[in-house]
Formats: structure tokens, sequence, C-alpha cells
């Protein structure tokens, strides 16, 4: 297999660089959950106890040509069995749009239409609240709607898709939720290994007053980053995990930092995993204390949630995005 460099993926979109998880606290009981992960046009299934990956839903063009379009961010409603997924389109124009299909890969519907979105990349979901976040890449913003599509709002802005296009450091990449206390965590990638990642927090209900470009409740947690991607948060232990595709890690930091913290020179975070070759997909399974990973080489990785115990569970399987345990 040729692997997906970060030269060769830009080139073969048009620009757009690649770029998911869900998780759920509590004793490991009941059936095993699955992975849920996504490649460039289709939406897969893997049993980690099994030998072989399944392809639930393949938009590949019949004639055989690379996608024009790149899926990215992935989510199971536990409630319905649904899988939502983003596709971000081509990353010079506004046409990215959201999926839905059955567990089983039926019943494929479109949630939020091209152009409802610019290039949508990791998703979540509030099941009490029945709505859908995510991410923004080149649309610079936070966004969120009914889980039927209805009601799109935009709840940040980081910069202009106009005036600031181009400008990484205002990318909207990862995306992870704490609904219980009202909190949307995020992600902003900044250039290649270009040390401007940001991982920021905002409420999910804006204060009185606030706009998308004005919003007084935003927290920078860290700064100064290499390329943090995907997100996936354990709220029990108060800690949040992410993939950095920069340095090729995965690592984990406490949500609250101590007061009069800098988020440009923290030092608690853990480095978990190294050397993930374009690390992606971060996904937490913590009733069974252990996580998953994806990268654009086509691996599918797990450790136990500390790192260790770390293997590689299938590979060479194309470029690899986002990931989801169901």
């Amino acid at each position: 297999m040729t692997g997906w460099n970060r030269r060769q993926f830009t080139a073969g979109i048009g620009g757009s660089l690649a770029l998911a998880g869900c998780a759920t606290a509590g004793v490991a009981t009941g059936p095993t959950p699955k992975l849920y992960y996504l490649g460039q046009a289709k939406v897969f299934a893997f049993d980690p106890a099994a030998s072989a990956a399944i392809t639930l839903v393949d938009d590949s063009p019949a004639d055989g040509s690379r996608p024009t379009g790149v899926n990215d961010g992935i989510a199971v409603n536990a409630a319905t069995g649904h899988i939502f997924w983003t596709n971000m389109g081509r990353a010079a124009e506004r046409d990215g749009y959201i999926m839905r299909c059955e567990k089983d890969g039926s019943n494929v519907a479109t949630i939020v239409a091209p152009g409802g979105t610019f290039t949508p990349k990791q998703l979540k979901i509030d099941e009490a609240a029945s709505k859908l976040y995510w991410s923004d890449r080149e649309g610079m913003a936070i966004q969120r709607c009914n889980l039927d599509g209805s009601k799109l709002e935009t709840l940040v802005i980081t910069g202009n898709p106009v005036s600031d296009k181009g400008d990484q450091s205002r990318w909207c990449v990862g995306m992870a939720l704490d609904p219980a206390r009202g909190h949307i965590y995020w992600t902003q990638k900044g250039g290649d290994n270009a040390g401007q990642g940001l991982i920021r927090r905002i409420n999910m209900q804006a204060p009185a007053g606030a706009t998308p470009t004005n919003r007084r409740d935003m927290i920078t947690l860290f700064s100064r980053m290499s390329e943090p991607i995907d997100l996936d948060l354990d709220l029990a232990t108060r800690t949040m995990y992410w993939t950095d595709r920069g340095d090729n890690t995965l690592s984990s930091a406490p949500m609250d930092p101590a007061p009069g913290y800098d988020p440009a020179t923290r030092l608690d975070r853990k480095i978990l995993l190294r050397n993930l070759r374009e690390a992606i997909g971060v996904a937490l399974d913590l009733p069974r204390n252990r996580l998953a990973w994806t990268n654009l080489e086509g691996d599918i990785g797990l450790s136990n949630i500390d790192g260790s115990d770390q293997r590689v569970l299938l590979k060479g399987q194309g470029m690899l995005t986002g990931i989801c345990w169901a």
C-alpha cells in the first residue's frame, strides 16, 4: 500500500488537508461495542475481536476515479443506531455536507445539504438535546443543527472565509462536547506542524449580547501546539485526549487547568502514543479502559487509555479519518 503523506493528500484534493470520536463513561456492560470509521468515500464497521472490516456505505465513483470530497467526522446515535458523518466536499468551495444511515448502512440520507457548511470536520451528538455539532474548517466556524438537519446555527466564527482564506490558524477541526456542564471544545490546527495550534472552549449557550464573532466566554486551554486534530473527552476524570498530526502523537491533559495557567506553556500534557504517521481520529471506550485511533496511512490502532499495550489492528486501508465506538 502506498501511504498518504501530507503533500500527496494536499495536492490530491485541491489543497484540502484531511483531518474525528465518541465515548460513554460507565461500567462495561452489555454487548462489546464496534468501531465505526471513515475512509475517503466509505463508512466502515469493525469488531476488534474479528479479522475484517465491513463496508456499510460506499460512495466511490463508479468509474474508479477518486471522490471529489472526503468523509471526516462520524458519530452514532445510541438511542436510534443512526450513523452520522460529515463530508468536507472540495476544500476551495463551500459544498460540505452531512449524511446519515441506519446501523447496517441502509437508508442513506442527506441531513445538511451541500453548501450548508463549508468543510465540516469532526462531528458529535448531544443526544439529550437531539443536536449535531461539528467544526467547519475553511468555514472557520463551529456549527450545530437538529438531528434532522433543521435549525442550522453558527455558534462561533474564528475568521472570514474570504479575507482570511488560507489562514490555517483559524481552521476549526476537532470537536468534543460536555453537555452536563454546557461546554463545547474544539481544536484549531494551524499550519503544517507550525506551532500555531489551539484547543479552545465555549459555552453551548452564548452569553447575552454575544455574537459568533464576539464570544466573550471563549477560553483558550492550549496554544502554540504542533497541529492538533481530533478530540475526545473523559468527563468522569475531566481529561481530554487529542491527536496531533504535526508531531504524530496522541496526548491527554486536564480539561480544567490550574488557575493562572499560560496556555502556551502548560506542562500537564501527557504524550501517550508516538509515531502515529499522520494521526487523525481518536475515540475512547471508557468502560473498557481503551482508546482507538486512525491515521492517513490507513491504520487503526488500539491501546489502553494510558497508552500501554499499543497495537495496530488494521493496516493498508487507504486514507482514514473519523472513528467512533458504538
